[in-house]
Order: structure tokens, then C-alpha cells, then sequence
């Protein structure tokens, strides 16, 4: 009997290659080499960027009405902001503190934390004595008297909810009762900023996104599974493995969904459900593999789907032939109507026209990616399109 093999056939952003019966499996040393900087230059690199995205805070602080923006970094436990906002190098006092004023003729940065150092302060003003915070906020605060005092509060996404409550208190206290009145919520600040892209970043988004594709098409090949003898599980531990290899990291565990002929599909929450890692890959199955990397305050995210030949079949059975060229319909639909400047329900609705005419039946699910996984910004998901239509 002729051993399986693994077919990946579908892609959401297009076709994988195939390893069929009659194709030896890759090793991973035949694939090219996907090269990411050493730790110092990535920092350098982050440097770079932070310059120009910087650059844009006044012009979003101005169109979001805030005055002063503080973003507090808590010991050992990060703001997610405090990366994109301030060099991406450990930061280890108590409550360090960043601080944006628009002056009315510029934009001044304060670092306010307990301990000076020169790459921050190519950034911010930072006194090699650094003053103690309630010295220093209050007296910005008389100076400047914001109208509005923008926090990382009352908002429904972690990033932008982000200050603790011990934190709040301290604020509060430092600036006074009357600061306290001017404190808003600076959510759309917050997803401007994060949700904003720069062309410097496109040709690392791009490596990390080339090395997420490879690592998913060996671990959709015949290098990680033996159909009959691969659980779930060998395959999540050598995405880990290889994660740890590429010194890159992830924001969400590798899952692998399966479809299997005779089994009824698990759900969960509208969703195929994730697979036990007990479970082993036989002939016949239909894979899904929702896998992505962090890597210099990016992150990717990719869904495959594979599925593992029959003893003595060559190629896919017709009918998931069927189902790709439905995806790419879908997919060109998503790509032809997503312009910038336009609505996601605008293009969510233009998108199931398309389907509609195209007499396909389909489900989209997507959201925003770069800063965070699950990002700030518009996205285009068929839950939201129910919620809207019910409310």
C-alpha cells in the first residue's frame, strides 16, 4: 500500500505547494533561508520607525482633542503601548511615564522615570537626575492646563484600557481634582496611532509573513506529518520548536481544526473547533491551521488548509477544487472592494452582493493585524454584520 501524503490545497491568500505521493518531502534545510536581523539591529530598526510615527502624534493628538497624553509603564508589567511610543528597550522603574503636550506651537515629549539614558532621550526630554513624578506632572500640568488629559481608559480593547487602577489613583492624586475632571478616555488616539502603517515597515512585515508561509507549508508536508502517526499535538510542538529555532515568538497557540469524513465537524462559538492534540492525522482528513509569529512589534496570521491523500490518490478530490475557486472569488471580491477611505460595512455589504450573484455561500471573518494580533481599526467579520442588523 502506497504511504498518504499530505496535499495543501487552500490558502486564504492563495495556493501552497503540493506534496503528493509521488514528490519526496522537503527537509527543512531545501528551503531558502528567511534571514531576520540580529537582536541590536532590530532594535535599531524600531528606532527608526519610532522617529516617524512619533512624528504623527501631534497631527492625531490635534483630530482626537486631546492635550496631553500620559501612557504609564507599570514594573513588570508593560503598557502595550510603551513599545510603540518609547524605544522598544526594557523599562524597570517602579511607574515609568511618557508624556505628550501639544503646546499649541509644537509637540513636547517628557519621560518621566527613574533612571536617565541616552537612547531615551533622543526621544523624550529625560533629566540625567530624573525628578520624582509628583514633582514633575503636576508642574506640567499648571503650565500647559489641558482641556483634556488623555488616559488609556474606559474603552472596549485591552490596548486601549490599559491603565491600571493603582495607577489611575496615583495620577489622580499627583495632578489634583481639578486634573482629574479633565481626564477622557484617548481609545481613538490609540487606534489611530496603532492602526497606522509607515512603508519603512513593509519589507520586514513582508519577511515575517515569507517565514510564517514556509514554516506553515512544512508543517502541512510530509517533513512533520505521517498520516496515521502525527497527532495534532507533534505538529503544534513543532511550530514551537521552529518558532524557537527562527528566535521569533506568537501571540496566539498554533491550532489545527479537522474535518473527517463519517465525523460529525466540533464547533465552538461559530467556528470549527480546535482539534485535541491526542487526535492523529489519518488519510482523508481536511486540515486547518491558524498559526502566526511576533517579531519586532509585528505580528502575522495565517489560515491554511491542507488535506492528507488517500492510499493511491494523486491529487485533491473535486469537489475542495470547488470550494478554492470559491475562495478565490471571495478573496478577489475582499481585495477589489477594500479601498482606503471606505467604510468596512460598506465593503462588507459589497462583498455579499458579489457572493450573491456569484451564487456562492459564504462566511467572512477578518480583523485588523500589525501592532497587535488582533488589532485596532476596521475590520471586515460577518458577527459584526449580525450584531448592526439586530440592533
Amino acid at each position: 500500500m502506497r504511504a498518504s501524503s499530505v496535499f495543501t490545497f487552500l490558502a486564504l491568500l492563495g495556493v501552497l505547494s503540493v506534496a503528493s505521493a509521488e514528490m519526496p518531502a522537503k527537509s527543512g534545510k531545501d528551503w531558502p533561508v528567511v534571514k531576520l536581523p540580529s537582536w541590536s539591529e532590530q532594535i535599531a530598526i524600531r528606532e527608526g520607525w519610532l522617529e516617524k510615527r512619533q512624528g504623527m502624534i501631534l497631527e492625531m493628538m490635534r483630530r482626537h482633542h486631546i492635550e496631553m497624553w500620559i501612557v504609564v509603564n507599570e514594573e513588570f508589567h508593560n503598557d502595550p503601548l510603551t513599545e510603540y511610543i518609547a524605544p522598544p528597550r526594557p523599562y524597570t522603574g517602579n511607574r515609568d511615564m511618557f508624556v505628550f503636550i501639544d503646546t499649541g506651537t509644537g509637540l513636547r515629549k517628557i519621560a518621566v522615570t527613574g533612571y536617565a539614558e541616552d537612547n531615551l532621550k533622543r526621544f523624550f526630554e529625560a533629566e540625567d537626575d530624573p525628578k520624582p513624578a509628583d514633582k514633575v506632572l503636576p508642574a506640567l500640568y499648571e503650565q500647559y492646563k489641558p482641556a483634556h488629559v488623555g488616559l488609556s481608559i474606559g474603552a472596549k480593547r485591552g490596548v486601549q484600557r490599559s491603565l491600571t487602577h493603582d495607577s489611575y489613583l496615583f495620577l489622580a492624586k499627583t495632578l489634583g481634582a481639578d486634573a482629574e475632571g479633565h481626564f477622557v478616555p484617548a481609545a481613538d488616539l490609540i487606534e489611530e496611532y496603532s492602526d497606522t502603517r509607515i512603508p519603512e515597515e513593509f519589507e520586514t512585515y513582508k519577511t515575517l509573513v515569507e517565514l510564517t508561509d514556509q514554516l506553515t507549508k512544512r508543517a502541512f508536508s510530509n517533513e512533520v506529518i505521517t498520516p496515521g502517526k502525527t497527532t495534532v499535538g507533534d505538529v503544534r510542538r513543532w511550530l514551537y520548536d521552529q518558532m524557537g529555532y527562527h528566535d521569533v515568538t506568537t501571540w496566539f497557540q498554533p491550532d489545527i481544526r479537522l474535518q473527517r469524513k463519517g465525523r460529525v465537524p466540533k464547533t465552538s462559538r461559530g467556528f470549527l473547533g480546535v482539534e485535541p492534540e491526542s487526535t492523529v492525522i489519518l488519510p482523508g482528513d481536511v486540515l486547518h491551521l491558524d498559526f502566526g509569529i511576533t517579531c519586532m512589534g509585528l505580528n502575522t496570521d495565517w489560515q491554511k488548509e491542507a488535506y492528507v491523500l488517500l492510499p493511491g490518490e494523486k491529487d485533491v478530490p473535486a469537489g475542495l477544487k470547488v470550494a478554492l475557486a470559491h475562495t478565490n472569488a471571495l478573496q478577489k471580491s475582499l481585495m477589489t472592494r477594500s479601498r482606503p477611505g471606505r467604510f468596512a460595512g460598506d465593503v462588507y455589504n459589497d462583498i455579499m452582493a458579489d457572493m450573491k450573484a456569484a451564487n456562492i455561500e459564504v462566511k467572512v471573518y477578518s480583523h485588523p493585524i500589525g501592532d497587535q494580533g488582533h488589532g485596532l481599526g476596521a475590520g471586515l467579520d460577518y458577527r459584526a454584520a449580525q450584531a448592526t442588523a439586530s440592533e
